[in-house]
């Protein structure tokens, strides 16, 4: 990843479209390094997943609404859909010097989604709190994300359900920060599998609840 980081870094100072036409031959390379990356994660992930589909991000912005008008995004991304009705949850990998991470999850799921899982953490939390506790899982994500959370309980819901917390959030997401020193090691690839292979409890169960109804009845 030295080209990919490399190349970020210098975008980050030199964020116009006159140094970018410069450096194009700079951008083709990284582009090609971080393209085999996500190959490669494609690759091993669908030897314990299904993977329908990787996204590599475009690095050009949508700049027409927005107050930056910097024409370039400062990192690479890509994400990772599963295959089939029966498989949610997506897996994402974003590089951006001082500020990268590997992860995936439900963010801001439509609204019937998001009602069928707050209906079933306030109706049995176990599982989800056994998942969230989970050694493997808190040593690689510590929690799931809180940014996206609503500050009170949404309506229906007690205050008093001992998940009430979770049920207050509006994405159900858990990342994993990486240094720039953690990416340039040759090993990152085997990094960002051993994180998405961490988060398959999570998915497992979430699809679980996703594709039935309160009753265990399937819907799909």
């Amino acid at each position: 990843m030295k080209n990919v980081i490399g190349f970020l870094k210098e975008l980050k100072n030199n964020n116009d479209r006159p140094w970018f036409e410069a450096n194009k031959q700079k951008y083709l390379v990284a582009k090609d390094e971080f393209e085999a990356l996500v190959k490669d994660v494609a690759e091993e992930m669908n030897k314990v997943d299904m993977i329908e589909q990787s996204k590599i991000f475009r690095i050009y912005r949508d700049v027409r609404f927005s107050k930056d008008k910097s024409p370039y995004k400062e990192n690479m991304g890509a994400s990772f859909s599963r295959a089939t009705k029966l498989l949610r949850g997506g897996y994402y990998l974003h590089i951006e010097p001082g500020n990268s991470f590997v992860g995936g999850g439900f963010w801001q799921p439509e609204p019937q989604d998001l009602k069928r899982i707050r209906d079933e953490f306030a109706i049995n939390p176990e599982p989800i709190l056994d998942i969230l506790n989970n050694k493997a899982f808190k040593d690689c994500f510590g929690a799931l994300s809180s940014d996206d959370s609503l500050k009170t309980p949404p309506k229906g819901y007690d205050k008093s359900l001992p998940a009430i917390d979770l049920i207050k959030y509006k994405s159900y997401v858990a990342m994993k920060s990486f240094k720039d020193a953690d990416i340039l090691k040759g090993d990152f690839k085997d990094e960002v599998v051993h994180v998405f292979k961490t988060l398959r409890p999570f998915f497992d169960y979430m699809s679980e609840v996703l594709t039935t109804n309160l009753d265990g009845e399937s819907i799909v």
